[in-house]
């Protein structure tokens, strides 16, 4: 054979070595684009979807909060000594001096007052006998009507001794400000003798949400609904505040979850004034509201965007090095060694953004995608033996990064995951969401039995529960929220829920009595 037949068929092969290299080349990057792209939107979602979570947690703390204090003056000795004795001018003088102090501790408050069954007034922290303007405060019938009055009796007997009448968020008729508004029966064995009721301004839990960051979206606003009356309570229009709702998708949202009792997480999208917004949402059963965060697409997926155009760019650079090599190589081994480290070089980087997609950068355990995507792949084998599942999750870990700074909290996520690692298998490890860990236990021949399962959970717990020193002076001691699902073999990212609603019902754990549910 000549030399130029030689050379011909060598020149043959390097182009259909290239070709086919082109081929999986731009194939592997079109799915890795596509792949990077669904991953990191869901991943944007779940980060709304957490830090929606988180307000609405803000909201519901701050009303529980006014309930307390509502219910810790309610049960004050000379409250209840003055409805006991209502003629004795010692005991109403001595309920009135007890609810000027007692309103003293309470922050942005419109009013804390005391009054009969009849609703008239017997203390309030307003009141001032050298001020005309409310000297007249005491003894004044807040409601004279007999079926009002009926109608406010009934709600705190329903509330009963425990409970307070919480009317929600209102523009309160005496200041005409927006208001948390709350009454609370006062009762002596078992009888209610009169009630007290507190209105404290909005202008705080405001000025809270307010200072609590909002990563990744800093442009984005909240909006909160009451389903009930379809008007908005917060808004980024202020004109808009007590004004009936002007979002469609908002109203038929109020529809649907007016007789929903259960917490809810969603999203929508929408369009005002020509701007399309994404919306995510978190009802809140327990007052009737619905709390959104919206945030425009651009901003919201911006990480997805920016990942495409890299992995575009990476893949334009993989197609200009194969050209490049094309031309300049000139002899098969040269070109095959070329050929070797490119592919080389992609594997690494697949490597690289696998690790990206499957792993927690801050604790380096699994994430959520881990989960889902092990999930899957525990289906498609057909398992027959069941799963066990734990969820660590961390109280108020919002309120330890608010307090303590982020680095502490990092700090804090950081030495669960090495905490778990030391009890656990570090492939059966996930990170789930900002403050929640869970843990995978697969069974095995019907090992290990539940017994064993809660005695290494309750010891895992009480070393995560060791306080952590900041410095001298300063320690966080965290709590967690833990529960335990037993569940059969073909599970999905569902369980995560599951758990999730656990830990919401039981709140904090205790070491020994931590919820165990056998889905199986």
């Amino acid at each position: 054979m000549s030399k130029s037949n030689k050379t011909g068929k060598s020149f043959s092969t390097l182009n259909l070595i290239l070709v086919i290299q082109l081929v999986i080349m731009l194939g592997l990057s079109i799915f890795i684009t596509l792949t990077v792209s669904s991953k990191t939107r869901e991943n944007a979602i779940n980060h709304m979807n957490g830090i929606t979570d988180e307000r609405a947690n803000i909201i519901k703390s701050y009303v529980e909060n006014s309930e307390r204090t509502l219910s810790y003056f309610s049960k004050s000795k000379q409250i209840v000594e003055m409805f006991l004795n209502p003629d004795d001018g010692n005991y109403k003088s001595a309920a009135q001096e007890y609810t000027l102090q007692f309103a003293k501790d309470i922050e942005h408050n419109e009013g804390l007052w005391s009054g009969t069954l009849k609703t008239e007034v017997m203390t309030h922290s307003s009141y001032d006998p050298t001020n005309p303007d409310t000297a007249g405060i005491i003894g004044m019938v807040t409601r004279k009507d007999d079926d009002k009055r009926q109608q406010l009796l009934d709600a705190l007997e329903a509330a009963g001794p425990d409970g307070v009448y919480n009317t929600g968020i209102i523009i309160s008729p005496a200041s005409g400000k927006q208001c948390l508004s709350m009454y609370k029966g006062v009762y002596n064995d078992g009888k209610m003798v009169g009630f007290v009721g507190l209105g404290i301004y909005t202008e705080g839990l405001i000025d809270t949400l307010d200072k609590v960051p909002v990563p990744g979206i800093k442009n984005s606003f909240y909006t909160m609904v009451n389903v009930n009356t379809k008007k908005y309570i917060f808004n980024k229009d202020s004109d808009m505040i007590d004004q009936e709702i002007d979002n469609d998708e908002l109203l038929d949202l109020c529809d649907k979850y007016k007789d929903e009792k259960g917490t809810v997480t969603d999203e929508y999208e929408y369009k005002k004034d020509g701007t399309t917004y994404v919306s995510i949402y978190t009802y809140i059963p327990e007052y009737g509201w619905i709390l959104t965060i919206d945030d425009t697409p651009g901003e919201v997926f911006e990480l997805q965007r920016t990942m495409i155009i890299y992995l575009g760019i990476f893949g334009l650079v993989v197609l200009g090095l194969i050209i490049v090599f094309n031309f300049i190589s000139k002899k098969q081994e040269k070109i095959n060694q070329k050929l070797v480290s490119t592919i080389a070089k992609a594997n690494v980087t697949k490597k690289s953004l696998n690790t990206a997609m499957f792993k927690d950068v801050l604790t380096d355990v699994n994430n959520r995608i881990s989960l889902t995507v092990d999930l899957q792949k525990a289906a498609e084998q057909k398992k027959t033996d069941p799963y066990y599942f734990v969820m660590f999750n961390i109280c108020d870990f919002s309120g330890i990064n608010s307090k303590y700074g982020t680095i502490a909290g990092d700090n804090l996520l950081a030495r669960v995951g090495e905490v778990l690692k030391e009890h656990y298998e570090a492939e059966n490890i996930y990170r789930t969401g900002s403050d929640e860990f869970v843990v995978k236990i697969p069974v095995v021949g019907g090992a290990p039995a539940k017994d064993e399962v809660m005695d290494r959970v309750n010891i895992a717990f009480r070393e995560l529960q060791a306080t952590i020193r900041i410095d001298q002076d300063t320690a966080i001691y965290p709590t967690f929220k833990v529960a335990v699902i037993k569940t059969k073999n073909n599970v999905d990212a569902s369980v995560v829920s599951s758990m999730k609603d656990m830990t919401n019902k039981t709140g904090e754990a205790t070491y020994g009595l931590i919820d165990f549910r056998d889905m199986t």
